[in-house]
């Protein structure tokens, strides 16, 4: 548990002095990350995506899980470690006994069994492949939602049916900029270097450091913090985004894969921080942050716009509707979508 208990010190610590706590991003990096992949979103997505206010408001609960720490137990077990995974250089969790990235367990319980067999605190480990995973579920089935009611809405001849389609339509748009949110802090956390690796706070000291890296407990938290707030700009991030990246889509290859990707980072995080890089405005240092958080948005707006067509071949409710029937003006949604007790 050693991860979570430095998270809680150095909190208590920002509380009674001046350190900063250790939170993902901080608020800047996490409203960038969901406003710039808002507003990346190309024009086959629902319009009520496509307006500043949106873009706004993502951004603005991209931040909620941090927000909501310190609830109690089991709260923060099970959301804390979401936000990280520890890797070792290699890509194994924690240690050369842990799972691979690339063959993590199917379910988080089957992942909490093979870290205690192999000897490791699952608190230590962390559970960010699972939440990005679980996220993206979630946001399919937000969007097949969604599907249902607006063509129900715009079929339907009863004036009482109608008006509760658009009012659950609504609610599900709310829903939906919430979950939105949510998946984004979880793939900003995953574009932060710190959020991937054993050396989360300053270089392990569980492990050789022959270039002499910093071990500072204070590493995590500047850089995320107080360095990314003085150098991070949208329009920065932006230009820095790379180009949609959609095809031969595989939700369980990609994770690990930007995780791995995020990983190969740390090291250059570690040298650039030995070359004072992350001291005021550094350009060096800036241009690490943009890099940084564009791969976030990046990976965010595309997982977005999978979401969203993964959800045309999807069904919901009960009895199970086909979101692609109840499109074409099929089938009828009703007793799915309203319930039939």
């Amino acid at each position: 548990m050693k991860r979570l208990a430095l998270v809680a010190a150095v909190c208590a610590l920002a509380v009674a002095a001046t350190p900063v706590a250790v939170s993902a991003w901080g608020n800047t990096g996490h409203r960038l990350v969901g406003i710039a992949a808002v507003r990346g979103l190309p024009a086959e997505m629902p319009a009520f995506l496509l307006s500043p206010g949106a873009a706004s408001e993502v951004g603005e609960l991209a931040r909620e899980p941090d927000r909501t720490k310190g609830g109690g137990q089991p709260h923060d077990r099970e959301r804390d470690t979401a936000h990280f995974v520890d890797m070792d250089d290699s890509g194994r969790v924690i240690s050369a006994a842990g799972p691979s990235i690339d063959a993590l367990p199917r379910l988080k319980s089957e992942y909490d069994a093979a870290l205690t067999a192999a000897g490791l605190d699952v608190d230590d480990a962390g559970y960010l492949p699972y939440a990005i995973w679980d996220g993206y579920q979630h946001l399919v089935r937000d969007f097949a939602t969604w599907r249902v009611l607006n063509a129900a809405e715009k079929r339907e001849i009863d004036p009482g049916r109608r008006a509760w389609y658009r009012e659950d339509r609504l609610r599900r748009e709310a829903l939906i900029l919430r979950d939105m949110g949510y998946l984004g802090h979880y793939v900003g956390d995953g574009s932060q270097p710190h959020h991937t690796t054993i050396h989360y706070n300053g270089w392990s000291r569980d492990v050789p450091n022959p270039e002499g890296f910093t071990t500072s407990r204070q590493t995590h938290g500047a850089f995320e913090n107080a360095f990314t707030g003085r150098v991070a700009r949208l329009d920065a991030v932006e230009a820095a985004m790379t180009a949609p990246n959609l095809d031969g889509f595989d939700l369980r290859a990609r994770v690990p894969a930007y995780l791995k990707t995020t990983l190969a980072q740390v090291l250059p995080f570690y040298q650039l921080e030995k070359a004072g890089a992350f001291q005021e405005r550094d350009a060096r240092g800036a241009a690490f942050v943009t890099a940084r958080l564009a791969a976030g948005a990046s990976e965010l707006r595309d997982l977005f716009v999978l979401a969203w067509r993964d959800s045309a071949d999807d069904s919901i409710g009960w009895p199970i509707v086909k979101v692609a029937e109840v499109e074409a003006g099929t089938a009828d949604p009703w007793l799915a979508m309203y319930g039939e007790d």
